[in-house]
């Protein structure tokens, strides 16, 4: 397999190629800095854009990352989650450039996808009954809460730039859909209900859009290569346009990967045999 790097401009419509790499990288993150993370392999990697190449960050004990990791707001702060057996995942804190990790979840499995605006909270999925449900907890660590119910599954939570809403994917009935919540889990909506199933919402900086990836319809989890489509919903509108079709799935945009001006974002998707997408 080919992976391809790239960036896409809201604006324009015009996609920049950042890196194309035979090694698996995965989930883009934007750093404050105008770098990008990626994940690939157990491992983490940065990639300068101005000189673009898998720089390895070495965190000390966790050689089992997968690709649920993200920075906090201040750009000090990695979030990873690890895996060293299926269905095992913590998620640690660690320094932006490497470093010891800390704790942040004390049970498993446990998967990060958003922190708070103000740096202080963690937004996760886990399952600790049988069932995947959204978490919050503290970004120190501590006692977490349980923000969904009836749910057959749910991912992917991801803070609105107020702070006021978390963004996530949830099924009920088969189908998987984007919904919001409050922060304290009050006030559910469900936001998309259209003919596919949509993973991975993330609010674009401004609160105007939400990014999000859409599968085929009954298509179970979120394999990696598949047909799935980036679509933007504009929340003034209530309309949904989509901007690319390509052949990817798990790690194109698992994590929040808007640039911080939100003119765009960055995503991974994988060359087919015949250089196509």
């Amino acid at each position: 397999m080919t992976y391809r790097l790239s960036i896409y401009d809201v604006i324009t419509g015009q996609i920049n190629p950042v890196l194309v790499t035979e090694r698996l990288i995965e989930a883009p993150n934007w750093h404050p800095d105008g770098y990008l993370l990626v994940n690939g392999e157990g491992l983490l990697f940065r990639v300068n854009l101005d000189n673009p190449d898998l720089e390895h960050i070495r965190i000390e004990g966790l050689e089992h990352l997968n690709n649920d990791h993200g920075i906090t707001p201040d750009g000090t702060t990695l979030i990873v989650s690890n895996s060293p057996e299926p269905f095992s995942s913590v998620i640690y804190s660690v320094a932006v450039q490497g470093g010891v990790p800390k704790k942040i979840t004390p049970q498993s499995p446990s998967w990060w996808h958003g922190i708070s605006p103000d740096g202080n909270t963690i937004a996760y999925t886990a399952n600790r009954s049988g069932v995947f449900d959204i978490y919050t907890c503290p970004l120190v660590g501590g006692k977490e809460q349980k923000l969904t119910e009836r749910f057959d599954h749910t991912d992917g939570p991801d803070y609105s730039p107020d702070g006021e809403w978390i963004w996530f994917n949830g099924a009920r009935e088969g189908s998987m859909n984007l919904w919001r919540m409050r922060h304290d889990g009050s006030d559910l909506e469900r936001m998309t209900d259209d003919c596919s199933d949509d993973w991975f919402p993330h609010p674009s900086p401004d609160g105007n859009h939400v990014l999000y990836l859409a599968y085929e319809a009954g298509t179970e989890g979120h394999p990696r290569n598949k047909d799935v489509e980036l679509r933007l919903l504009s929340l003034s509108e209530g309309k949904t346009r989509t901007l690319l079709p390509l052949f990817g799935g798990q790690g194109t945009i698992n994590v929040p990967c808007w640039n911080p001006s939100g003119t765009g974002f960055a995503f991974v998707d994988v060359l087919k045999d015949d250089g196509g997408s």
